[in-house]
């Protein structure tokens, strides 16, 4: 990372104890920003901040719950209290419920969308005062491949076509306070959230097949484009959907079909 690439910016990101959250958190650190890393399990949090905290990074924890209202009115207000200003929000807080949609149970429904849609709409209310100060501060939401395309998981592939186009309408809605608002699509990243799916080796080995460039993504990788959308070298992108796929959705049945032509050998 670049060191000075958000120097005395503060960011927060949610969901940021574990994960692709923790590899941002670490990113914007490293690029000479203050983070806040918030998630809802506030020891995980604060132990992840201790530990980029004895690197000699800045960073700081919160308890956040993504889906209460009071939970980011807190958060946002220790912020402020705290530090002072506000640059930079990353949602990144998700869960995924892995049914279609005769399986998928109302309660999972509304389970998943609470984190992983409204989540998004609650971060973006609630932060906006505090971004709206800086004059080029950066929203970037962690979408998903599964809601650029028919993915067998209902209420995730749902609520990751509705992050996109809260993304978009955020965006229309935020220019005129020089607030910019991107997404970002990862496919298949390394995570304990990957792995945690029955017969995840199987699934894993399976989607690498589809994948031009043969392998499923390190978080690092995905924190990389974070920590540029949230920099001034982004400055005049807002509304984007940025992919980061390895080339699953550029060519994935191709990559397949020549897998399985060659026996499995590319």
């Amino acid at each position: 990372m670049n060191g000075s690439l958000l120097q005395d910016k503060c960011v927060l990101v949610t969901g940021a104890a574990s994960g692709v959250g923790l590899a941002i958190a670490r990113g914007v650190a490293q690029s000479g920003g203050h983070v806040w890393i918030g998630d809802v399990d506030a020891d995980r949090a604060r132990a992840a901040a201790s530990a980029l905290g004895a690197e000699g990074y800045a960073a700081d924890a919160c308890a956040l719950d993504v889906t209460s209202e009071s939970g980011w009115d807190a958060a946002v207000g220790r912020i402020e209290a705290e530090s002072g200003q506000l640059h930079g929000l990353v949602n990144n807080a998700g869960i995924s419920v892995r049914t279609g949609i005769s399986a998928t149970s109302l309660d999972d429904w509304n389970r998943v969308f609470a984190v992983n849609s409204t989540g998004l709409f609650l971060g973006m209310r609630a932060c906006h005062g505090m971004l709206a100060k800086q004059r080029g501060a950066s929203i970037v939401n962690i979408a998903s491949i599964s809601g650029m395309l028919g993915y067998y998981s209902a209420g995730y592939t749902a609520s990751k076509w509705a992050a996109r186009g809260l993304t978009k309408t955020a965006a229309l809605e935020f220019a005129p306070d020089g607030i910019r608002v991107n997404s970002v699509n990862p496919g298949l990243v390394d995570t304990p959230m990957l792995h945690s799916a029955e017969d995840g080796g199987a699934y894993v080995d399976s989607n690498v097949r589809s994948i031009p460039m043969a392998r499923i993504a390190q978080p690092e990788e995905i924190a990389g484009v974070v920590t540029f959308l949230l920099s001034p070298d982004s400055s005049y992108m807002t509304g984007t959907d940025l992919v980061v796929d390895g080339g699953l959705l550029s060519g994935g049945t191709y990559r397949r079909i020549l897998a399985e032509l060659d026996g499995g050998n590319r």
